[in-house]
């Protein structure tokens, strides 16, 4: 079993060293040695190491045997690159084995360096210390990485929220919160199917894109009051295909979820909606559950062409259309997550009520 360190550092933050030996000798040698820098933890074999390794804190780097009964050294190693919790931590094997092959076959197996047996002092505190402060400034990097990569990936999210409330003042609609609002939705119905954690938040980030084929109708149609004429329903009919042509065949899944949003969210159940006259599984579930979060947010919004209507009459609308416009599971789903989203109509109201007239490039009549 391991035991307990017994050089406790005194220092703010001492780096912490596992020494993986069979020899209590050899073990209470290199202990001594690196009493003055480092804080230590000791392990008789290799089981001891792995039990050792799976209580905080875990070391900082590793001295490891090679030749120990049970699990040898090169097994032990193995094991830890190969766990995700481990792979991350400086192995340095110390064997009196020194044939190159010996040496080699350690460095395959991703031991960062390999000493041999009598210890030198100095070179042992050498290979120490450069392993150590190499760990410490991949760490560095790595956090800078994933720090830029969060920004990066926040100021995506941001983007796509100002093109989608850009697309609603172009439409001429209120300055509101519906892309608040639908994101909510989606991330409450994709729940309410019990999706991962993680598809719910693409889902809900990829929402704010699907009408972003509306680019492409024209002005006079998107801004029109009254009915549409056939020809102007045909022009609005065409902006699924155009929202997928705009966003394109990506693999980034946040975009790949948004163009199958943008291409598929007015299919229906049934087999009579637009573009492509899909039906049933055949459309792709982050758009079945677009269409159910669209309608609801449709119905209880205030939009150019309509009033809002109660929350109730919306979910009454919505369970009637399970089977025709609406898969059954999602429409389970919305029944589900209702309270919820309800809470969240309540809660995230719109900043401006009512219709505006963005039209300020036009001249006065």
């Amino acid at each position: 079993m391991a035991e307990i360190p017994t050089t406790p550092g005194t220092a703010a933050k001492r780096p912490l060293i596992l020494i993986v030996d069979d020899s209590d000798d050899m073990r209470r040698f290199v202990q001594t040695m690196l009493k003055p820098r480092y804080d230590t933890k000791l392990a008789v074999d290799g089981a001891a190491a792995l039990a050792a390794l799976a209580q905080a804190p875990q070391p900082d780097l590793i001295l490891l045997d090679v030749m120990m009964p049970g699990s040898n050294g090169y097994e032990v190693c193995k094991a830890l690159k190969a766990n995700p919790a481990t792979a991350h931590i400086p192995v340095i094997f110390v064997s009196a084995r020194n044939d190159p092959k010996d040496q080699a076959h350690g460095l395959m197996l991703g031991a960062v360096d390999y000493i041999t047996k009598p210890l030198s002092v100095p070179l042992a505190f050498a290979r120490i210390g450069t392993h150590l402060a190499l760990s410490s400034q991949t760490h560095q990097l790595e956090s800078l990485v994933a720090e830029r990569t969060h920004a990066l990936h926040r100021t995506r999210l941001q983007l796509i929220e100002l093109l989608a409330r850009a697309l609603e003042m172009r439409e001429g609609g209120s300055m509101s919160n519906r892309v608040v609002r639908m994101a909510e939705y989606v991330k409450l119905l994709a729940q309410a199917l019990g999706a991962r954690p993680e598809v719910c938040e693409v889902l809900a980030q990829a929402s704010p894109l699907h009408n972003i084929g509306t680019l492409g109708v024209p002005e006079h149609v998107m801004r029109k009051t009254d009915p549409l004429n056939p020809a102007e329903w045909h022009e609005m009919r065409r902006h699924p295909e155009m929202g997928a042509a705009i966003i394109g065949d990506q693999s980034d899944p946040l975009l790949a979820t948004a163009r199958a949003m943008a291409i598929a969210h007015h299919e229906r159940w049934d087999g009579k909606g637009y573009p492509k006259e899909l039906a049933g599984d055949a459309i792709p579930i982050a758009a079945r559950i677009l269409a159910v979060a669209d309608a609801f947010e449709a119905m209880t919004a205030t939009q150019r062409r309509r009033d809002a209507i109660p929350v109730a009459d919306a979910a009454r609308a919505i369970v009637a259309e399970s089977g025709k416009q609406f898969d059954p599971t999602v429409v389970d789903a919305f029944r589900k997550a209702l309270p919820k989203m309800t809470e969240v109509h309540r809660t995230v109201r719109d900043e401006l009520k009512g219709i505006h007239n963005l039209d300020f490039l036009s001249p006065p009549a």
